[in-house]
């Protein structure tokens, strides 16, 4: 299997990835109390929440960007449908999903207001999207592979001017989980000490982004290095679903058209 993980898309087969993983992973099991029907899933990558859906609903459809995971997957599970290409637009015909899901992804289309339109127009009268992205009042640096964050105002307005029904929430962590992360935040502020010059944010996204990935990986392997227990000692249990979104590491929106 090629490699296509960079820090950005997280790998369940590198252990210190674990805590993101398992971060990612959460709102697929959060999923489960909403999703039914046919299911669209907005940038699926390597198919992190396939096993947990595709039993609970009539039909599995994704579309993602990454063609070698697209073919892999569609050999893996027959009975979904895979679409390889960029978005927007959603290569599918108006009202044709019970439920969407896109995690992550939101933050890295440039026009946003398009595509959650497209989610919109995929959507049967009284369909529901759900969404995450992170939530920038907790970001730790910035991220080239993102045009943008949001807070939980700023997407719920975007999200508003479209669907009837919006709902924000949150993914927080436990203590562990924000053990972990108060101790990532200190190491990146300690490399952001060698940032006198503020380039993180006057660089072009292309220019940061090979050296971006090094340092997000170098930092952490040595996380991980320093105390592997609390790596790899962290499961999606130890992440909520919050109803205060301003303190959550992740926005998780739920959209009823």
């Amino acid at each position: 299997m090629s490699k296509i993980y960079t820090t950005e898309i997280t790998s369940d087969q590198i252990a210190s990835d674990n805590p993101l993983h398992q971060r990612l992973l959460k709102p697929y099991y959060a999923a489960k109390e909403w999703v039914q029907g046919d299911l669209l899933e907005v940038g699926c990558g390597e198919g992190r929440g396939i096993d947990l859906l595709m039993p609970i609903i009539s039909s599995y459809c994704a579309v993602d960007k990454i063609e070698g995971a697209i073919a892999r997957l569609g050999e893996k599970y027959p009975k979904g449908k895979f679409i390889s290409g960029h978005l927007p637009p959603l290569p599918y015909a108006d009202s044709s999903f019970d439920s969407l899901v896109s995690f992550q992804v939101i933050e890295h289309i440039e026009d946003d207001s398009l595509f959650l339109k497209e989610i919109y127009r995929v959507l049967r009268p009284g369909g529901i999207a759900l969404l995450t992205t992170p939530n920038r009042l907790m970001s730790l640096s910035r991220n080239p592979w993102h045009v943008r964050e949001y807070t939980s105002e700023e997407l719920k307005a975007l999200a508003s001017t479209l669907f009837k029904h919006v709902e924000m929430k949150g993914i927080v962590g436990n203590e562990k989980v924000m053990g972990y992360h108060e101790r990532n935040r200190k190491s990146v502020d300690r490399l952001m000490r060698w940032d006198i010059f503020d380039l993180q944010h006057r660089l072009p996204a292309a220019v940061l982004r090979i050296p971006y990935d090094l340092m997000n990986r170098l930092n952490r392997n040595k996380l991980k290095n320093a105390n592997d227990e609390l790596v790899s000692g962290i499961s999606h249990m130890d992440y909520l679903v919050t109803n205060e979104p301003s303190v959550a590491l992740d926005l998780f929106l739920l959209l009823r058209k």
